[in-house]
């Protein structure tokens, strides 16, 4: 007979660990080339020494002059603060009970809830990697009062099922938050949610409850935000990456300028290209002209990428249409107190009742942040021009 003792057993000994790697790897293809560690974390924090420049003992002389001073490699602290991600999957009474004589329906069950909490938690930790640490979504451009059609900057961040809060100048407003996104208009960057909930021009779209806690991202690392990492940007410039602008046609000779110019300045070897399908389907268009080969790579977890001499090139559902991401890996650790685990109460047990509702519930959880320690090492192209930014006249939504 099927129990919430043995469903207790399961999530832990069987599901864990199944979802943990398909988490860690199979999530997103730039997760999969992060190293994950425990090192380095100090409290509810991650202080990381980064190192910089060179060692500075070096010199050279007659053979009676004195010798070089020493002068130690230089090192800052990178501070951050370890954030809180969760995944909560929820089973009724009810639908337990109907499959505590038949192992097989409650495994199905059980099944069910662990994929869509995968799908949902790996959408969300892709979304994270390419994001700023806000949580921002998107922000309202128009509202149709008639349609209740929210139209918005960009649809890239927002999946059917989501449940969003809606802020007016920075300001959580209760009639718009906890709501749920029925349906997304991929091709007008349109999506409706489940109430008739007023936006208005300049709203902005976050996940619930999860405003400036989310992990520092890629768009944290080149903003141009006045802090990075607990330190002050403009007294230390070498924080800074490679950014060009209004790059125009992707070519061979834009990629490899960027890569030159990490590997002389930095000394930064890149081994990782994300971008945006527009950019990738740009780039295969470029080297059919020049009936050039498409090489293929093969990633951890599966994922197929073309290749630029050697280096993947991924497509990312969440890098902007325009953009280009050249990154040394090697220099990215996302620091975690623990794996992911299931909270447990102080009795040891993972699934709860929801008080006063005849529902059980489970929590998934880690406490990490994602570091760069050589920022500078790092590049982004972006304003790259492509034929068509979607080609289709039709969406298939997820």
């Amino acid at each position: 007979m099927v129990t919430l003792t043995s469903a207790e057993s399961a999530l832990k000994t069987v599901y864990l660990g199944v979802v943990a790697n398909q988490l860690n790897i199979n999530s997103n293809p730039l997760l999969g080339k992060i190293k994950q560690s425990t090192k380095d974390v100090w409290g509810k924090e991650v202080r990381k020494l980064a190192p910089y420049g060179i060692n500075g003992g070096i010199g050279a002389g007659a053979e009676t002059d004195a010798l070089p001073k020493a002068a130690g490699n230089n090192y800052v602290q990178f501070v951050s603060e370890l954030k809180n991600l969760y995944g909560k999957i929820e089973l009724s009474d009810k639908a337990i009970r109907a499959s505590e004589s038949n192992a097989g329906a409650f495994v199905n069950l059980l099944n069910d809830e662990m994929e869509g909490l995968i799908k949902a938690s790996s959408f969300n930790f892709g979304r994270m990697l390419y994001g700023d640490g806000s949580g921002l979504l998107a922000t309202v451009k128009s509202f149709d009062s008639q349609t209740k059609a929210i139209e918005c900057d960009s649809v890239k961040n927002l999946i059917e099922g989501m449940v969003i809060d809606g802020y007016t100048n920075n300001t959580k407003q209760e009639t718009k938050s906890g709501l749920r996104i029925k349906y997304v208009d991929r091709l007008n960057n349109k999506f409706y949610v489940e109430t008739t909930a007023e936006f208005a021009e300049g709203d902005q779209i976050y996940v619930q409850n999860s405003k400036d806690f989310e992990i520092t991202g890629l768009g944290k690392i080149f903003s141009n935000s006045e802090t990075l990492y607990g330190l002050t940007r403009a007294d230390y410039p070498w924080l800074a990456p490679f950014i060009k602008t209004e790059a125009g046609e992707i070519s061979d000779g834009l990629i490899q300028s960027a890569i030159d110019f990490l590997d002389e300045v930095s000394g930064s070897t890149i081994n990782y290209i994300a971008c945006s399908s527009a950019v990738r389907r740009a780039y295969q268009e470029y080297l059919s002209a020049y009936r050039r080969n498409i090489d293929i790579a093969i990633l951890d977890g599966g994922y197929k990428a073309i290749s630029y001499n050697g280096i993947p090139l991924v497509a990312d559902r969440f890098v902007a249409d325009d953009t280009m991401y050249l990154l040394n890996t090697e220099h990215f650790t996302l620091h975690q107190l623990c794996d992911w685990k299931w909270l447990e109460g102080e009795d040891g047990r993972v699934i709860r009742q929801n008080i006063g509702f005849p529902t059980y519930s489970a929590t998934l959880v880690k406490y990490a942040d994602l570091i760069c320690d050589k920022p500078n090492g790092q590049a982004k192209i972006s304003g790259i021009s492509s034929m068509v930014t979607n080609p289709f006249t039709t969406v298939v939504n997820a």
